[in-house]
């Protein structure tokens, strides 16, 4: 049996910043997370994807209707606007990040921000829409208080979008999700030669906790009814 990795290292980061800015003639918002070093990062973010050492996150609110093509350098010039300095996360919504949800469970913090205007079914009839689509509106920001392996991350990634799924079947939406969800998860990096949670699975110790704190912050932050 695998020893349950104890959480050890920096302190959880502070619940997001909401930061707020003037463009496109709106006044729009941002949630930001400073973690700080000792931590790293899986997620589908058009900034900062993949796994890596990683020292913020933001989730940005766009204008409705956003027909910029170059989302990344969109997202970078953000993070200097806000002195963000180091490797990070950007995600993008068109969702009002103000009325995001949050969850803790264990340890495990999950905040999500929900649109649900455009949604269907993942795996759906017709061909795929090259290049850069829309900006993403089911985002997903999880906090793990332990260190995971690689394998781990990948799993909790598809640990928080299974409870993804549940939230909105719960919430009698008949869809998996938008077309253009993201999520990033944050673990503390291994100590060199230490231990990392090698499982992040639903009946993990700490895939179980992630998967509830995602189902109680999704479905908090998804409109309520009667609204889309």
């Amino acid at each position: 049996m695998t020893a349950v990795v104890e959480p050890t290292g920096p302190a959880l980061p502070e619940p997001p910043e909401l930061r707020e800015r003037d463009e496109d003639g709106q006044r729009l918002g941002a949630l930001l997370w400073r973690p700080g070093p000792g931590w790293r990062a899986v997620s589908s973010a058009v900034l900062g994807g993949g796994i890596g050492e990683r020292a913020w996150v933001m989730n940005a609110q766009v204008a409705h209707g956003y027909t910029r093509t170059d989302p990344e350098a969109h997202l970078a010039a953000l993070a200097r606007r806000a002195g963000l300095d180091g490797p990070g996360v950007g995600l993008m919504t068109a969702a009002e990040v103000a009325r995001h949800g949050a969850a803790r469970d264990g340890g495990v913090d999950a905040v999500a921000t929900a649109g649900i205007d455009v949604r269907g079914w993942a795996a759906a009839p017709g061909g795929g829409v090259p290049g850069p689509q829309a900006p993403g509106t089911i985002n997903i920001v999880v906090t793990v208080p332990a260190p995971l392996t690689d394998a781990a991350l990948v799993n909790a990634v598809a640990t928080a979008t299974e409870a993804k799924v549940q939230a909105l079947l719960d919430a009698g939406l008949d869809c998996s999700g938008t077309p253009t969800d993201a999520v990033c998860v944050l673990a503390r990096t291994p100590r060199p030669g230490g231990p990392a949670e090698p499982f992040a699975g639903p009946r993990s110790l700490w895939g179980a906790r992630l998967a509830r704190a995602v189902h109680a912050a999704v479905g908090a932050a998804l409109p309520g009814p009667g609204v889309s």
